[in-house]
């Protein structure tokens, strides 16, 4: 029996093989092949209704369409492969409940809603606990930038977008972040300076100096770990990030100069002159693989630290310093007067106060007024005892 072929170039197709699902060959069968060519019909129809009246230049499943989407988020270079893998993560889930041939103008704000209701029933892998509101929120925020995606390239309808469309999204519930007190802080600075590691322990790097850096400067984890040598001016007293071969900054107002408060000069210049500081380019460069690499985790050292403080494992983490910092700064004074809240964010690298305001900013029950920023333990010795 001949096979069944169907011309649809007058629509926008092509000769093409009637291929029934589940076989790779042209069907024999005419039954079959005229329910093809009706489906297959009803599609380009479909097609060319959307490109004349819709202006929609091409219809894409879901499935093509994220792996496209996530190959030009990398190639644009602006996210971090940390950021990357949580979004394809997030999408690889909306495949997996929408279906891969999906198409992406047949997802209205009704699917998006029973989309949120099986996410909050998925219990995580890792956690075995259900998704919280802030992770189904960043699922949406996932599926909601690829289609401002399909709008630039002609996907969808300009405007088109199931996501922004949904009425009730899930808000994640704010709590205040963790933050260290100065005299908290000290007693952690403190800590680390006597700090000495069993000849087993996992000890990344210089533990007591970047533990300073990061309480004294706000800095983000990767921002102060990526520090090299040449950022640290001993004679202009400034501490500057910007970014270089190690890593990138996360925005455009992350470019920035911190005071080097006293106590982290008496503390950087200690450790880079007294001879056993770095040899290379990296300040705190990792004594563990190549000759020169960044350090990557320091959990396990924090744990070790704070055990000693009185804190238990997983309390302390790097997030923590870049508060404590932003609380301790704002208690300063700028030539006798308060210090200037846009000046405090500023040197988290925030483009405004908002962020300082609304996250970071942390009222503590110790008022501790001071010219610079410092955590000296024996300034606080009626508290610590």
């Amino acid at each position: 029996m001949p096979r069944a072929y169907a011309d649809f170039r007058d629509l926008g197709g092509g000769r093409e093989a009637l291929v029934a699902p589940g076989q790779k060959l042209a069907t024999t069968d005419p039954l079959v092949a005229e329910k093809l060519v009706a489906n297959r019909l009803q599609e380009l129809q479909a097609m060319l209704r959307d490109r004349v009246l819709l202006g929609v230049e091409r219809r894409v499943g879901l499935k093509e369409f994220a792996a496209h989407h996530l190959v030009e988020k990398a190639r644009a270079g602006r996210v971090t492969e940390k950021h990357l893998g949580r979004m394809q993560l997030c999408l690889e889930r909306a495949v997996e409940f929408f279906g891969a041939a999906r198409d992406l103008t047949g997802i209205g704000p009704a699917d998006i809603g029973q989309w949120v209701s099986a996410l909050r029933e998925f219990v995580s892998p890792i956690s075995k606990r259900p998704l919280s509101d802030q992770s189904v929120r960043q699922h949406l925020v996932a599926l909601s930038n690829l289609y401002r995606r399909a709008q630039s390239e002609g996907c969808v309808l300009p405007g088109f977008n199931p996501v922004a469309s949904l009425m009730d999204k899930p808000t994640p519930t704010r709590r205040e972040a963790r933050w260290l007190e100065v005299h908290e802080a000290a007693l952690l600075l403190e800590s680390a300076r006597t700090y000495k590691p069993p000849s087993a322990a996992r000890v990344m790097g210089p533990l007591y100096p970047i533990i300073a850096t990061l309480l004294l400067t706000g800095g983000r984890r990767s921002e102060v770990l990526g520090l090299e040598v040449d950022d640290v001016s001993f004679d202009r007293k400034v501490v500057t990030f910007r970014p270089n071969t190690w890593r990138r900054l996360k925005t455009v107002t992350s470019h920035r100069s911190v005071p080097l408060w006293p106590q982290l000069e008496e503390i950087l210049r200690q450790y880079v002159f007294d001879g056993n500081g770095p040899l290379g380019s990296l300040l705190f460069p990792s004594v563990r693989g190549k000759p020169e690499s960044m350090i990557t985790d320091l959990r396990k050292s924090l744990d070790a630290i704070g055990e000693r403080a009185g804190w238990r494992a997983g309390n302390i983490r790097t997030k923590m310093f870049r508060h404590s910092y932003c609380a301790a700064r704002l208690q300063t004074l700028d030539r006798g007067a308060p210090v200037s809240e846009f000046t405090v964010a500023r040197e988290l690298g925030h483009g405004g106060r908002a962020m300082v305001e609304r996250v970071y900013g942390h009222l503590g029950q110790i008022r501790h007024r001071s010219e610079v920023v410092e955590y000296r333990s024996e300034q606080h010795e009626d508290v610590l005892g």
